[in-house]
């Protein structure tokens, strides 16, 4: 599995380490079968909130003007999302509520938590 990162919103590219480092964390939790894209985009796209998984493999993630925690725990609710359809072959559920959406929402803060606990060194990070 791969996974290939376009940062729209060039800003994040100071933090890249971090975000790898994130990444690889999400491919050791939650193994996803099939390769992926991740979109660090500068404005919502479609009708994604701050982020958003097609079909396709792709991750989408709003990132201009909100802090690097509340990105890399968007981008770890898509990421449990690709896993849901992928990997447990779930079916799509409702976007408030339902099984999906509740799991992907306790997961995320979950893994975020694990990660800064695990990363101590990426904590300082999180809030810029």
């Amino acid at each position: 599995m791969k996974v290939k990162i376009i940062f729209k919103n060039k800003d994040l590219l100071q933090f890249y380490k971090l975000y790898i480092a994130f990444i690889r964390f999400l491919q050791s939790e939650y193994q996803l079968n099939k390769d992926i894209l991740i979109l660090f985009v500068n404005e919502r796209e479609g009708k994604m909130s701050t982020g958003a998984r097609t079909d396709d493999g792709t991750l989408k993630v709003l990132s201009k003007g909100r802090l690097n925690r509340d990105i890399l725990r968007t981008l770890a609710h898509e990421w449990i999302h690709e896993y849901q359809m992928t990997t447990l072959n779930r079916e799509k559920g409702p976007n408030i509520g339902g099984k999906n959406e509740d799991d992907a929402n306790a997961i995320s803060a979950k893994l975020i938590k694990i990660f800064e606990k695990n990363y101590p060194e990426k904590e300082k990070f999180m809030y810029e």
